[in-house]
């Protein structure tokens, strides 16, 4: 069951700066310490069972401080027994994952312990223990709209309250699937940070715009001295985006399972759901609930600042696809002549941006319109060639001359993706350099140290 409520569990007492908060971090920090990779620890280690029992005795505490989660504490206690008694070999807390079901009661507010072997992503491969306090931000016109024409039940905004080192990273997810585990179930939520991805994008914003000598809409503007608006904002995207991957015309899978593909076609995935999402806000602004009104607006803003000052230049450039993506948005803009870079100022003709913006989400929706029609290989070319009508590929490009191995299996083609198959602009290069400290201060971001 879905509910609302401005009840803050744990309120009386910061749990956070608790003693069995402080106690249960140092020793999930210490058992980090003793692990390997896949998350065993090497030989019987008494130290490690010493962390293990230190991090148990705490869970009754916990369990009171978040009675909506004792099924799931206990299962924990019961899985950290059964690591402890195999002594520390690869982990496996599938039943205390199980148990674990924060989508159930998603309250505005409503706090959680999330404790397990993990590895997060964008942040560290390993798979480490991690403790995390989180808390659930749901506001009421979030509630409706996910009753409404926006369902998404897996769906869980959050925002950090503390963290171990795991977290002291890029990553902003907390998706079931990263836990250690003896089998692979079927997963019914994935998490959020909202407050990273609001702080984050604050930050860099506010930087790109002075450096570019952007003039920003009022409303923008807002969001830069607003970290709570902002919040808000980014939840109705990710409500819309994250429930897009399923929905439209899409290729047998686009996304979800695994598979070895370029990586081009991930950053076309990912802009179709955010354009996706900037498609209903333009809708939803026009809601008779102000706050939807309001709060869909801003999400036009984030979906275009984000891709373009932010993800366009974070992360490496090996294969990076939401880098392209932003890549591919900043160009649509510029060569459709709505986007300016003139006299060292950016301008942006924004009565203009949105026909401009669906102009390229209907593009990529019509590529996976006629995909099902397509051989795999001739989809990807397809993609490659939309990608390619906008941004230069590289000059060693064999995909750009269709030096691929044409009677081969897909692998080929895939491996002959350049790292860098799409170098960065000029301006790029150059907006990345003096902005390359902006970007690396926003590791571990919160809202509290945004």
């Amino acid at each position: 069951m879905t509910r609302t409520s401005n009840a803050i569990i744990g309120e009386a007492e910061v749990v956070e700066e608790t003693p069995a908060w402080l106690r249960l971090k140092a020793a999930a920090t210490a058992l980090r310490a003793l692990q390997s990779q896949d998350g065993s620890v090497e030989g019987v280690s008494g130290a490690a069972r010493e962390h293990a029992e230190a991090i148990r005795a705490e869970l009754p505490t916990f369990a009171e401080y978040f009675p909506h989660d004792a099924a799931y504490l206990s299962a924990l206690d019961t899985d950290f027994a059964r690591w402890t008694a195999a002594d520390f070999g690869v982990p496996d807390f599938l039943d205390s994952l199980q148990a674990f079901q924060p989508q159930l009661d998603r309250v505005d507010g409503l706090r959680h312990l999330v404790l397990f072997p993990m590895y997060t992503q964008n942040g560290s491969a390993d798979r480490l223990i991690e403790a995390v306090l989180i808390e659930v931000i749901w506001p009421e016109f979030i509630d409706a709209l996910q009753q409404g024409e926006y369902s998404n039940a897996l769906f869980v905004p959050i925002r950090f309250l503390d963290f171990t080192d795991g977290y002291d990273t890029n990553s902003a997810v907390l998706f079931p699937e990263t836990v250690a585990m003896r089998e692979i179930p079927s997963f019914t939520w994935g998490a959020i940070f909202a407050d990273r991805e609001a702080a984050r994008f604050r930050r860099v914003v506010r930087a790109a715009s002075e450096i570019t000598k952007l003039e920003l809409p009022a409303e923008a503007a807002r969001m830069l001295d607003d970290q709570s608006l902002t919040e808000e904002a980014f939840v109705m995207w990710d409500l819309i985006h994250d429930r897009t991957h399923m929905r439209g015309d899409l290729p047998f899978d686009p996304f979800m399972i695994k598979q070895r593909m370029p990586f081009f076609l991930y950053s076309l995935e990912e802009l179709r759901c955010d354009l996706t999402a900037y498609r209903e806000a333009l809708t939803l602004e026009a809601s008779d609930d102000p706050a939807t009104a309001e709060h869909a607006k801003l999400v036009q803003y984030a979906v275009i600042f984000d891709r373009i000052f932010r993800f366009a230049i974070t992360g490496s450039r090996v294969r990076n696809y939401d880098g392209l993506g932003g890549q591919l948005l900043f160009a649509w803009l510029h060569q459709h002549h709505v986007l300016h870079w003139t006299d060292t100022r950016l301008t942006i003709d924004w009565p203009e941006v949105p026909a401009v913006v669906l102009a390229l989400s209907d593009a990529i929706n019509d590529l996976y319109w006629h995909s099902i029609d397509r051989p795999k290989v001739s989809h990807w070319l397809a993609a490659y060639d939309l990608v390619a009508s906008t941004l230069t590929p590289h000059p060693a490009s064999k995909w750009a001359v269709r030096d691929l191995p044409l009677e081969g299996p897909p692998k080929g083609f895939t491996d002959a993706v350049l790292d860098d198959e799409f170098p960065l602009s000029m301006f790029y290069e150059a907006l990345a350099k003096k902005m390359a400290g902006v970007i690396e201060s926003t590791a571990g971001i919160t809202a509290a140290n945004g």
